[in-house]
């Protein structure tokens, strides 16, 4: 078996990057995030991405980077209330976006994954959302037809990983990142320790090594909050 473990996080990209790519990125804000792998994209200078991803994480931050350098031409998401910067591209028409329902985009990447080209969903019928779509009546019920998403190339954060790319996600992180690593040809993944094949408890594994081309360790992390809301002391 070949060794899947690379050294950083552009020798884990080497090969697999290009102009007018489209990429599946994991994680739910500042969440589960590939951190490391964000850096590596910006860094290559690569352009006109399309990237499918529940937001662009915030201004300066996560896929923030890329908006901030100018490398994505458009952006699948579900919601973008808090980057700044990727409000300002979309109103002044640099950047196209194509808004989807968070459900929705997550159905749209596992059925990418299954090698499934779209499936007929009620949401969004009579919205923006349906606008260009095709509509089909099911027993009285108007559904519009979504396509499924395949990208290039996957980037994912996970937990705890074996040499084998069998991959554990710790809570809340886990969000965007399994589905995303399904609906790539290659799936790259960042995570914070690996451990000898074997040693992972098979029912404990969230995403099983074949899905898993290509690892790097990425840690220490800062592990960053969006917002940090605490409560006023009262008066004693």
């Amino acid at each position: 078996m070949a060794n899947k473990i690379y050294s950083d996080a552009a020798s884990a990209l080497e090969g697999l990057l290009f102009d007018g790519m489209q990429l599946c990125a994991g994680g739910f804000g500042l969440c589960g995030i590939p951190e490391r792998l964000i850096d590596a994209i910006r860094d290559s200078g690569v352009r006109d991405l399309t990237i499918a991803s529940n937001n662009a994480g915030i201004d300066g931050e996560g896929l923030g980077k890329l908006l901030r350098t100018r490398q994505v031409k458009k952006m699948i998401s579900s919601y973008v209330g808090e980057n700044k910067e990727f409000e300002r591209q979309y109103l002044a028409g640099e950047l196209e976006v194509e808004f989807c329902p968070q459900g929705t985009l997550a159905e749209r990447c596992r059925a990418g994954g299954a090698g499934i080209p779209g499936f007929y969903t009620r949401t969004g019928v009579g919205t923006a959302v349906a606008e260009g779509k095709e509509v089909k009546s099911f027993d009285g019920q108007d559904y519009i037809l979504e396509r499924g998403i395949f990208a290039d190339v996957a980037i994912i954060k996970g937990w705890k990983a074996d040499e084998s790319g069998n991959l554990i996600f710790r809570k809340t992180a886990r969000n965007f990142n399994q589905p995303m690593a399904t609906a790539a040809k290659v799936c790259v993944a960042e995570v914070e320790q690996v451990v000898p094949t074997g040693s992972l408890d098979p029912d404990a594994i969230h995403l099983p090594g074949i899905y898993v081309k290509r690892m790097i360790v990425g840690a220490p992390y800062d592990k960053k909050i969006e917002f940090r809301t605490v409560r006023q002391r009262e008066a004693v």
